[in-house]
């Protein structure tokens, strides 16, 4: 590392270590490890709700504790998976398998200690690998012109669709609804109205608020309100030997090591993140594994790696968003949509001008992680006496804080009546088997799609060429075509299916 970069990182240390934003940090990653224990609330769905009460935060403060409730959930969400058997985070439902049976021999100890410094060391590494990224991207990004963005974003789409579970037709039919809502409301360049079919409340756009709490937050309520009442948890809370053994660092240390490589990796690409880090790393140690009979039996490094694949990647996500200007999946979605509403134009151009705030994100990841393990493992106890508070108890107080949310950012009865529609919708979708996190992708990309798109063709004086004829734009819809291949071969199309099901 450089002269430069000890700078910039000690820059953002002294932004990072405030009284005051070292407590939106700790207050984050309580909340993360809170909705990441608790079954049924997730942290897209806390961010979206805690958006209202970010607009009145700094910028910095606010984005610190949004990013700690993300990575914070991953270290939640694997105290319940190895305890109870019950993910509180979809990233956990891995953790589960062989985590649960370690618990049921006596060494739920272990499998949270090993779960807990491994989720320490990917998260740590993370970081280090945006601080030692970034700024190349950065710098990188800064030949990037209209023409490039809007490739970027057609790739970062199209891999999305791919890379998500499911039925590929039904993410891209997502998509497109996202795109078609985003350009919803007043062009800007004719002053003319869109798809507002007379409704004042839209003639300046769908806010981003009753999209997401609608589709997110109360339809999350709904689901859970349609499960059977869940039994009484009765857990032994007093666990002994959190240290792993001599053995068990043996037996760890390579998959710590794979599944945070790979989670880095996964966590940077459109449609990745933690939980497709986590499924992908549980699926390379049984491939390798000398004796995969072991998995689902109780190995542990059927713990050790996905809990590192989903923390290093909850980090990484963030280099596409902070240098590029680019969200990587529905999280990260979120996280540009509060950058916007605090004015801040995500990209290359916090780096220049606003160093405090990319390097103060930085700085608070490390503090964050080093938060997370030492209030993590002593409170193992509170937090799984959390899981026999009944759901009927929460719902309504969850429900009240999301309408308050919506409303007291924009004070019209318009935009809870937006929120109602979109709940009503998003609960249709989910009942239809469809995602809502590329709708929300394709809601965020769709108005900066359209804008680079013409900004583009103004500049080519409207020859589509000017996509094949620079390079990088060139290089970046060729990728696209071949993530296509993944779909239009028949049997490129199988192996997708086959993977996602094994």
């Amino acid at each position: 590392m450089d002269l430069d970069l000890f700078q910039h990182l000690a820059t953002g240390f002294g932004a990072a270590l405030s009284l005051k934003n070292i407590g939106f940090a700790l207050l984050g990653c309580l909340l993360g490890t809170l909705v990441g224990v608790l079954p049924g609330i997730g942290p897209i769905p806390t961010i979206a709700m805690l958006l209202p009460i970010s607009f009145g935060l700094e910028p910095l403060s606010a984005l610190i504790m949004l990013a700690g409730i993300y990575y914070g959930a991953q270290y939640g969400g694997s105290t319940t998976s190895i305890l109870v058997n019950m993910p509180g985070e979809a990233s956990s439902i891995v953790t589960c398998i062989d985590g649960h049976q370690m618990a049921k021999q006596g060494r739920a100890g272990a499998a949270l200690g090993v779960a807990a410094l491994g989720s320490f060391f990917a998260g740590c590494f993370g970081t280090v690998f945006i601080a030692a990224f970034g700024l190349p991207l950065a710098i990188f990004a800064l030949r990037f012109n209209s023409p490039e963005y809007f490739s970027l974003m057609i790739l970062g789409l199209v891999t999305a669709t791919v890379l998500a579970h499911g039925s590929v037709v039904k993410a891209i039919g997502m998509v497109l609804v996202g795109l078609m809502l985003g350009i919803v409301g007043t062009d800007v360049d004719t002053g003319l109205q869109r798809y507002t079919f007379g409704i004042s409340a839209i003639w300046d756009g769908i806010d981003f608020l009753p999209l997401v709490i609608g589709m997110f937050g109360i339809v999350e309520i709904v689901r859970n309100l349609e499960q059977p009442a869940a039994q009484q948890i009765a857990v032994n809370t007093r666990i002994k030997g959190i240290w792993p053994t001599r053995k068990d660092f043996r037996d760890s240390w390579r998959p710590v090591l794979r599944g945070t490589a790979l989670g880095s990796i996964l966590g940077i690409l459109p449609g990745g993140g933690a939980l497709l880090s986590s499924f992908a790393s549980y699926t390379v140690e049984k491939k390798i594994a000398k004796n995969p009979s072991r998995f689902g039996k109780g190995a542990i490094e059927g713990v050790a790696g996905p809990e590192s694949a989903n923390n290093a990647a909850s980090q990484t996500s963030f280099i596409p968003l902070l240098t590029l200007g680019f969200p990587s999946n529905a999280i990260m979605a979120l996280m540009m949509g509060a950058m916007i509403i605090h004015g801040i134009e995500p990209g290359s151009a916090v780096m220049t001008k606003r160093p405090d705030l990319f390097w103060g994100m930085i700085a608070s990841m490390w503090i964050g992680n080093l938060m997370l393990l030492v209030i993590n493992l002593p409170l193992i106890g509170i937090w799984v006496r959390l899981l026999s508070v009944p759901y009927r108890l929460l719902y309504p107080a969850i429900l009240l804080f999301c309408l308050i949310g919506v409303y007291s950012t924009n004070t019209t009865a318009a935009q809870l009546v937006l929120t109602a529609a979109f709940a009503v919708f998003g609960y249709v979708m989910f009942r239809l088997g469809c995602e809502p996190a590329p709708l929300v992708l394709g809601f965020i990309l769709g108005p900066l799609m359209e804008e680079n798109l013409r900004r583009s063709l103004v500049l080519a004086r409207g020859d589509w060429m000017i996509f094949i004829e620079r390079p990088i734009s060139a290089t970046l819809l060729l990728l696209t075509v071949i993530v296509l291949g993944l779909i239009i071969f028949p049997q490129l199309r199988r192996k997708r299916e086959e993977t996602f099901q094994e």
